[in-house]
């Protein structure tokens, strides 16, 4: 996995592209796999959220962890790019500085963020984004939640709710790529990328 920001090519137009989906889909290990393998440059924003820390996970590379206080200090001095409270407590959302530093220096941006995060980025980048629903059979995702320890059954069925809401709104994305097999949806999503990366 690349923990660090590839050099900018300068020769590329650097893309913002969008990826969305339910809990459990899969949708970061699909990008942090293309992350590894492309050629150009490009670079997953870091999301910050004030949920806890599930095992395994990295500050500052799986999330940038934050205080409640933080994240709203953060909104209050307009550095967010993008935020929600999901499920009615945990605060989610892109730092302006993870995105246009990056595009304006060549380097292409991937969001793996929610529905309603990706709706706000069409708002704001309405002509220059791609964005890509990742999606899986339901009694996958179902699984996949489950498989998680941490996760209360409250919270599960909670996920699962959000799930069915978003997936519902598939059709506002300009591609959906079905995860069923890992390697194949890579292999999708980076085709798609690479359609982006243009020379000015």
């Amino acid at each position: 996995m690349r923990s660090e920001n590839p050099e900018p090519d300068t020769k590329f137009h650097a893309p913002m592209i969008v990826v969305s989906g339910p809990a459990g889909v899969g949708k970061t290990t699909v990008v942090e796999r293309l992350l590894a393998k492309t050629r150009f440059p490009l670079r997953r924003a870091i999301t910050a959220t004030t949920r806890s820390k599930r095992p395994g996970e990295v500050d500052e590379f799986s999330y940038h962890f934050w205080t409640v206080d933080q994240f709203r200090r953060a909104i209050d001095d307009g550095k967010m790019l993008e935020w929600e409270v999901v499920h009615g407590k945990d605060y989610y959302g892109t730092p302006r500085d993870e995105v246009d530093g990056y595009l304006a220096k060549g380097v292409g941006v991937i969001l793996v963020i929610d529905v309603k995060g990706a709706a706000t980025i069409r708002k704001l980048y309405p002509k220059d984004h791609l964005s890509v629903f990742i999606d899986a059979p339901f009694e996958e995702l179902e699984a996949r939640l489950r498989s998680r320890a941490a996760e209360s059954d409250e919270r599960i069925q909670e996920r699962l709710k959000s799930a069915r809401e978003e997936i519902a709104r598939a059709g506002e994305f300009d591609y959906t790529i079905v995860n069923r097999e890992l390697d194949r949806a890579v292999v999708e999503l980076e085709q798609l990328v690479e359609t982006r990366f243009s020379i000015p």
